[in-house]
């Protein structure tokens, strides 16, 4: 539970809106309470300030007032966006001649699903606002997903609405402020209370907030453990986008993405397939994603934004979903797509990682060790694709690396029950290309570095001078 400070602190927002008289709206809360609401109620005056609550639990009811969701999933983005427009339309059309020249209405809504520590379930939700910044004006969403991670569901609760009323607070009071915007999101909440994965902005007074950068700074503050990108550029919820879905994963730097860094994603997936269905005896979707760790967007400690934001474009315009994770070691990885996901996933690193990936050193927080963290990386149903790390001089593939004498027996048994395997194919391109390789061409500005990217890589490099292109 929160001490008391944090309910003074969260009770203090909520009368600082009611006592605003310009702010009037209406909220919308399913699965969890009425939470958010209820801070207004209890800061008192909320009559300057609501204009009506409703929760409407029961299926046909919200059924009937919100439409149905084809697919049957309730906590949903779909759902939160229709509560967001069915409740400030109604605002619009019953309020704006008796007080629209002076009232700045918003519509909040959410819609949640709680679980008890005994539950298996996620404890997760939508939750939005639709709000004017100035009366008569044009409305701006702000949307979250977020999860709860407390085990029970008064604590899950009572973290919503102070989320709820710190979202609040954020939309009306916040929006100039982009470098606090998140830190003040989140205050009040206790570190390791929740996850918010997804945020988004849209409106003609949102405009100058990033909506890449914005989820980059989530990963960035441990508030979100990865974000997904669509090849549209699109801020996807991780659990929705792979959900029915086989993945398979490239890990790289891509500065920039190489026509062998496409090549290998398309042996791969020629491979899976075949996996999947010697496997399954079935054929299920795979997802291709390139993955980005936070490690490999740092600069000397910082992240550099625009060249992330070249990294990103690049690859979505490939047609190539993008993940940005803050997972160093594969096994984490792993356990967060499992969270949501149980159908057949690969992993696709270069045989010149092989020896990182067998450091002990990695696996020092877990209590068996690195004999540990490959069991929770690798079982029946993950594997490993190893595509050659070939060099004038070496050609490194599973043949080739050989683990320090006491774990030769590990990797050995990896091996034979093939779960970490080459990329069949791979043998047959005469030379690898890294990312290197073409930065430092483009250093020299040898125009060899044309043939070694895709075409729409190398225009958006020409035409953006990106990477130091002159």
């Amino acid at each position: 539970m929160q001490d008391s400070s944090h309910l003074e602190s969260t009770m203090s927002k909520a009368l600082f809106i009611n006592q605003d008289l310009s702010r009037y709206g209406a909220f919308a809360e399913i699965g969890a309470g009425q939470e958010v609401a209820r801070h207004f109620f209890q800061a008192g005056q909320a009559s300057q300030t609501i204009a009506k609550t409703i929760s409407a639990y029961d299926m046909v009811v919200s059924d009937d007032i919100y439409g149905k969701e084809p697919t049957g999933r309730y906590v949903c983005e779909s759902r939160v966006l229709k509560m967001l427009s069915h409740e400030y339309s109604l605002l619009i059309d019953r309020l704006t001649v008796p007080r629209g020249s002076h009232s700045r209405f918003f519509a909040f809504a959410n819609t949640v699903a709680t679980a008890s520590a005994s539950n298996s379930k996620q404890s997760h939700g939508w939750m939005g606002v639709r709000f004017q910044s100035e009366p008569g004006a044009e409305p701006n969403d702000i949307i979250l997903h977020v999860r709860m991670l407390d085990r029970y569901r008064l604590q899950q609760q009572e973290a919503l609405g102070i989320l709820g009323v710190n979202l609040l607070n954020c939309a009306f009071y916040h929006l100039n402020d982009m470098q606090g915007f998140i830190p003040s999101l989140i205050e009040c909440l206790k570190e390791g209370q929740i996850v918010i994965d997804v945020i988004k902005f849209q409106g003609p007074d949102v405009q100058h907030f990033n909506n890449r950068l914005m989820n980059l700074e989530l990963v960035r503050r441990g508030l979100a453990e990865a974000i997904l990108f669509s090849p549209q550029n699109e801020i996807l919820n991780v659990a929705d986008a792979i959900y029915g879905k086989s993945l398979l994963i490239q890990r790289g730097s891509f500065r920039p993405v190489t026509v062998t860094h496409l090549d290998v994603l398309k042996k791969g997936l020629v491979q899976m397939r075949a996996d999947i269905l010697k496997s399954e005896h079935k054929e299920i979707d795979v997802l291709p994603v390139m993955e980005l760790t936070m490690h490999n967007l740092e600069t000397d400690g910082h992240i550099a934004e625009k060249d992330f934001l070249d990294r990103v474009e690049m690859l979505t315009a490939l047609g190539i979903h993008v993940l940005i994770s803050n997972f160093f070691l594969f096994y984490r990885l792993k356990r967060f797509i499992r969270r949501y996901n149980p159908h057949f996933m690969a992993m696709v690193i270069g045989a010149s990682h092989l020896e990182n990936l067998f450091m002990e050193k990695h696996y020092q927080d877990l209590e068996g060790g690195l004999l540990e963290g490959l069991g929770k990386l690798l079982e029946k149903k993950t594997k490993l694709y190893i595509y050659p790390h070939k060099t004038p001089l070496i050609c490194l593939t599973t043949k080739s690396f050989f683990p320090d004498p006491h774990l030769k027996h590990i990797y050995s048994y990896f091996i034979e029950n093939e779960q970490i395997v080459d990329i069949s194919g791979c043998d047959e391109i005469s030379e690898y290309l890294h990312s290197s390789d073409v930065m430092s061409l483009l250093e020299k500005q040898d125009p060899l570095w044309e043939k070694l990217v895709p075409p729409q890589v190398k225009e958006l490099i020409k035409n953006n001078k990106l990477f130091g292109y002159k």
